[in-house]
């Protein structure tokens, strides 16, 4: 199934947090909170203005986002579990070659 977000929604994957701290101690998948960093799987064209042109959004498919912990909506698209929020509820981008990398971003932000 295909699905293209409306307006200035996004469509965000999940990025899973790494399953052990830099310490070395296992954190299981009881204790684990849901991550709020992601990746940009669509987004749609953008929002209006008061002028009826379409100003479309600083964020593109692939962009590594932190978000906040309630935002967004909860979808299932082929069986994945997504988020589909508007640009608002995301924090920032995160930049840089640690970004693709799940837990060295996350320490590099914070």
């Amino acid at each position: 199934m295909n699905f293209r977000p409306l307006h200035d929604r996004v469509m965000i994957r999940r990025v899973d947090p790494p399953a052990q701290t830099t310490g070395g101690i296992l954190i299981p998948d009881t204790a684990q909170e849901k991550p709020a960093e992601g990746e940009i799987v669509a987004v749609g064209p953008g929002a209006r203005d008061e002028s009826g042109k379409i100003v479309p959004l600083d964020v593109k498919p692939g962009d590594r986002i932190l978000f906040g912990k309630w935002s967004g909506s909860e979808i299932k698209v082929d069986g994945e579990d997504l988020l589909i929020m508007t640009e608002a509820d995301i924090m920032g981008v995160l930049e840089g070659q640690d970004a693709g990398k799940p837990g060295k971003a996350r320490q590099k932000a914070a």
